[in-house]
């Protein structure tokens, strides 16, 4: 998988470097964006770890701004909606059940950019994570329900720092970019909340324009 990985990397960098060798180097241009695409997020907790649960897939998406401060080394900033959580599923009693939690957040993340080529930037930098709102759904055979929450609970953790790192590879105007990140705080607030503890990570990839 990992070697699978690499080389479609690899491909998508040479197709683009080929196309953008023509194109004016932008690097040191103030740009605005916007992108959309999808989280594949899980939850890991550090101090036990029997704590297991699957990763889920969420929406992604919203704007950045990229801030030159020479030609090889910047500033980009980030507004994202953020749809996080886990799920699970197994058999109680011969009958088959699953949990999905669904974490919403606001994201903004302060990223350190590093411009090696004009179609190529990396970043890295650390993350404010704010929940706006959590759904839970059970489904126990054929019964299913819902429930959403907007957090007056002060036990839960709504605001959170994190990091994440990646990468972005533009064409023109567009650019596919490439998140890992993973929260340093975990969910509890004061530690009194029933609710299992746990630290978000995830792997996000958006597409976007320039505008």
């Amino acid at each position: 998988m990992k070697t699978k990985i690499i080389s479609i990397f690899t491909v998508i960098v040479a197709f683009t470097a080929t196309v953008n060798a023509q194109e004016l180097d932008r690097r040191e241009k103030l740009e605005f964006g916007i992108k959309a695409g999808l989280n594949l997020s899980n939850v890991w907790d550090s101090e036990d770890n029997s704590f297991r649960a699957d990763s889920k897939a969420g929406f992604a998406g919203g704007v950045f701004v990229g801030i030159p401060i020479n030609k090889f080394i910047g500033l980009q900033p980030e507004m994202l909606i953020s749809q996080k959580g886990f799920k699970g599923s197994g058999t109680l009693l011969g009958t088959s059940y699953s949990f999905v939690r669904t974490t919403t957040y606001l994201d903004v993340p302060l990223q350190l950019q590093l411009k090696p080529a004009q179609f190529l930037t990396f970043v890295a930098g650390p993350q404010f994570s704010y929940l706006l709102n959590q759904k839970d759904k059970y489904t126990f055979g054929s019964n299913s329900t819902e429930q959403e929450q907007e957090f007056k609970n002060d036990n839960i953790r709504k605001n959170i720092l994190g990091f994440v790192g990646g990468f972005d590879v533009t064409h023109r105007n567009f650019l596919f970019s490439a998140r890992a990140g993973w929260d340093f705080q975990n969910n509890k607030g004061d530690g009194t909340s029933t609710t299992p503890r746990y630290k978000n990570q995830w792997l996000q990839f958006t597409i976007g324009v320039k505008i």
